[in-house]
């Protein structure tokens, strides 16, 4: 029966189209209002089936109520009425036990809503039905899937009503608010794109209710998922880009959040929707301060994309802007910017509306970013530097307004442990000497630079000195007495703060090239402070390489270039405090830089060098800074002539030196440093001696204030001074030829002789070689018959050393009475004679013997 009514519903629509008959309209007529009735007619059963306790029959009268909705040959109008009908039954079905049937109703409802000419009679009792599902304090519907479901049906809604839904605005936002923050993910996406719909329907009403889904929005910006944050944001910026404007505070630090998400596309969602704000947000003047901040950040985003955008997007605001205010900016537009010397290379200058944005905004900005720039977390420091660049590009000269906030904010994030901090907050101290006038922040950085010398201040001015280069000219000389200051180059011992006045130097030197001649030494004053500093091999070398920067620059070749120009005035300026220094004095440290690394140049400074070293070197002096600057002296001493001697001149000081500087620390003194000081001092002698500076009249000039002292220190308990000692001993015996009287020569031996006796057979073999040079220092008016008691003495001690368990030690005692023996021949036979039954090594004493007589044939009769 059912199947014939529908098919003369269909015959009857048929023949009104054929006939176009306008007296056949009542038939139409007719024939629609029947179809439905009929088909409710039919349907009558299923819906009493939907009460029923068996969930099978309920499912089954569902599916066939289903089937009734499908027939094809239903009118529009048809449909309508039917579904009318059945809505209420289908709705009463979304809380049916059974989650089969509930999944049934939606699909039912989903599809009729969807093909109904007038879907907005619907809503009286859709929305009550879905606010019953879903908008309640407790999740009503437990599978996740129907949610979804659910909401995807409010989406359809509101796509198919549009403005109709105007009404239900309260309902709508009681349930977007639960589903926004529901547990399921793909809910939460689906009502943000539900939300965002619904903003855009009715933008005259839903102001007044968009405030409340900002709290659940923003509770949901932060989940794990992606995806879901992107959605979030999208719906966030549609929600106020067609609600209130006030709530724009609300999300900007949940916005600030995201731009350091780990997610590109989430970010890249925040550039979306601030952008857009910033062009069509209806109060944006009143958030630009607070949006541009934003926008700006992704200037240095990682991704490429992201950067792109937001460039294009502040384009389009700087340019949208200048129109919209285009008769405040008509002298700016009429004559354009004088071009700013030393500008950034590579980067490209804002466009006016830009610049003006941010130059109305700056102050209210600009607090804001020196707060950030000191925040616990690293990323929001990154991003607080990352942003003060590009706002400081952006202001040029109107920064100089804001200088000591900006400066007080640089001096704190320099100082940061962060790289990227500090890396962008040098290229900030740059742009500042780009766009403001260097008298400017020049008193403003030295004042800080005097009151509190630190590495940021340093770090800050080197940055500025980069950045206006050459017009830095005219202040060369006030920047380079404030760097040389002593308590400014000597303010820290740290490598960090050494690290920055070598590049506040190396800033000058590259900004003023041949100009640096006027401050020349003064850099020279830096620098050798930097050197003098215990600082690391790596920046050893870099102040090396700054020195010969400096010389190039000048035309002086190399570093002994700049040495020679200046080392007179470096030296006066070691003189100026000398008198005073200790052993932790940095002055000294810079003394011994100075007078060792400029090699053969010191020779033409002595008259400043030695006095300092007599005043230095006195007993009364520290003893452990004497020690330092003996091993100095000493270190030069070795290559005298390509040092202190290369001008030729050291022997015109020699008395000086060796009177005052090298006799008074010979003198003995109690305690391990004075053993110390005086092993040094011998050291120098030795150099000294060594060096092949002194002429043999030059040497026996001072031989006779130095042998006694020099013979005292034979018996130091340091083994390196014993043996230094016999060294030099035999150094003077043999430069001051046969000069020594008897009565000096017989002072020496016994020394020496108890020298054969030292625990180190180094010192002895010494002492035995020295012994030989003075046997040849003997000379005819070394009386024999008068001195033979010595003579007597010295043989029997070197006989008692020809049996010596080291036959090296056996050797060098048989050719030093050898040597010995053409002094009184006869009574070193006598002597050999007398013990020579009691050595162990009689061969020894045979071949002395023979050699005496081999000596006989031509000795001198008096001798024998």
């Amino acid at each position: 029966m059912e199947g014939d009514a529908l098919a003369e519903n269909r015959e009857a629509m048929e023949l009104l189209v054929d006939t176009g008959s306008r007296e056949d309209s009542d038939v139409v007529k007719a024939v629609e209002d029947r179809a439905p009735t009929e088909v409710l007619q039919t349907l009558a059963r299923h819906l009493n089936c939907l009460q029923d306790e068996n969930k099978a029959t309920r499912r089954r009268a569902l599916g066939g109520l289903r089937q009734a909705l499908q027939d094809p040959g239903l009118s529009s109008a048809a449909l309508q009425a039917v579904f009318s009908s059945l809505l209420s039954p289908l709705l009463r079905s979304l809380a049916d036990p059974a989650e089969s049937c509930r999944e049934l109703s939606l699909e039912l409802i989903t599809q009729g809503l969807h093909g109904l000419p007038q879907p907005h009679q619907a809503l009286p009792y859709l929305m009550p039905a879905l606010l019953q599902r879903l908008g309640q304090q407790t999740i009503v519907e437990s599978s996740e899937e129907l949610r979804l479901g659910l909401v995807q049906l409010l989406s359809l809604a509101v796509e198919v009503c549009g403005a109709r839904l105007a009404p239900y605005l309260d309902e709508m936002v009681r349930i977007l608010q639960r589903t926004i923050v529901d547990p399921f993910p793909e809910v939460k996406k689906e009502s943000c794109r539900c939300a965002a719909s619904y903003a855009k329907s009715i933008p005259e009403h839903f102001h007044m209710q968009s405030e409340s889904l900002i709290k659940p929005l923003m509770q949901t910006i932060s989940h794990q998922h992606s995806k879901v944050r992107v959605a979030v944001i999208q719906t966030t910026g549609t929600v106020i880009q067609y609600g209130n404007g006030k709530s724009v505070d609300d999300v900007l630090s949940h916005l600030a959040q995201r731009l350091f998400d780990d997610s590109s596309q989430v970010r890249q969602a925040v550039t979306h929707v601030v952008g857009d704000w910033l062009l069509q947000l209806r109060d944006r003047y009143s958030f630009f301060h607070k949006l541009i901040p934003l926008l700006l950040s992704c200037f240095n985003d990682e991704m490429p994309e992201i950067r792109q955008l937001a460039i294009t997007y502040w384009e389009k605001v700087g340019l949208q802007w200048q129109k919209e205010n285009e008769d405040d900016l008509k002298d700016k537009l009429d004559f354009s910017s004088p071009h700013i010397a030393c500008y950034p290379e590579g980067v490209n200058r804002p466009q006016l509306g830009c610049r003006e944005l941010i130059f109305r905004n700056l102050s209210k900005i600009l607090p804001a970013v020196s707060h950030d720039i000191t925040d616990w977390v690293v990323g929001t420091r990154i991003k607080a530097a990352q942003l003060l660049t590009v706002l400081l590009l952006h202001a040029e000269d109107h920064i100089t307004q804001h200088m000591e906030l900006i400066l007080s904010t640089l001096y704190q994030a320099c100082s940061d442990e962060e790289t990227q901090v500090v890396n962008n907050c040098v290229k900030s101290a740059e742009l500042i000497g780009v766009f403001v006038n260097p008298e400017v922040f020049l008193r403003l950085i030295l004042s800080a630079l005097q009151k509190s010398p630190l590495p940021s201040h340093l770090m800050v001015l080197a940055g500025a000195i980069r950045g206006c280069s050459g017009q830095i000219q005219p202040h060369l000389n006030n920047i380079a007495n404030v760097l040389s200051k002593p308590e400014i180059c000597q303010g820290s011992e740290k490598t960090v703060y050494m690290e920055q006045m070598l590049c506040c130097t190396q800033a000058l030197i590259k900004a003023c090239g041949e100009n640096c001649r006027e401050i020349s030494l003064q850099l020279m004053k830096v620098l050798v402070t930097i050197l003098a500093m215990p600082t690391g091999e790596g920046l050893y070398n870099k102040v090396e390489m700054t020195m010969c920067s400096l010389a190039e620059v000048q035309g002086l070749g190399n570093c002994q270039g700049l040495y020679r120009k200046h080392i007179d005035h470096l030296m006066e300026w070691m003189s100026s405090t000398h008198e005073h220094w200790t052993n932790f004095s940095l002055e000294r440290l810079q003394f011994e830089i100075i007078v060792t690394q400029s090699g053969p140049v010191i020779g033409e400074s002595l008259h400043n060098f030695i006095p300092i070293l007599k005043t230095c070197l006195q007993p009364t002096r520290e003893p452990q800074m004497r020690l330092k600057i003996f091993t100095v002296l000493s270190k030069l001493l070795v290559k005298a002539n390509e040092t202190v001697n290369s001008q030729g001149q050291f022997h015109l000081y020699l008395e000086t030196v060796v009177k005052d500087v090298l006799v008074p620390n010979l003198q003995w003194h109690a305690g391990r440093t004075a053993g110390a000081i005086r092993t040094t001092a011998v050291s120098c002698l030795w150099a000294l001696l060594q060096g092949e500076i002194l002429s043999e009249e030059q040497i026996w000039h001072v031989q006779e204030i130095l042998m006694p002292h020099v013979i005292t220190t034979l018996d130091e308990d340091s083994k390196m001074t014993r043996l230094m000692s016999c060294r030099i001993i035999n150094a003077l015996l043999k430069n001051s030829g046969n000069r020594f009287d008897p009565d000096r020569l017989n002072k020496i031996y016994p020394e020496l002789l108890k020298r054969l006796d030292d625990a180190s057979d180094e010192v002895r073999v010494a002492a035995v070689k020295t012994l030989i040079t003075w046997f040849k220092c003997i000379t005819d008016d070394y009386e024999r018959t008068t001195f033979k008691p010595h003579i007597e003495y010295l043989y029997q001690g070197l006989l008692v050393h020809l049996d010596d368990p080291d036959r090296s030690i056996q050797s060098a005692v048989l050719e030093t009475l050898k040597e010995g023996s053409v002094v009184h021949p006869a009574l070193l036979a006598q002597e050999i004679e007398a013990v020579k039954h009691k050595h162990r090594t009689p061969a020894y004493c045979d071949q002395l013997l023979q050699h005496i007589q081999s000596l006989g044939h031509t000795a001198n009769p008096s001798i024998s």
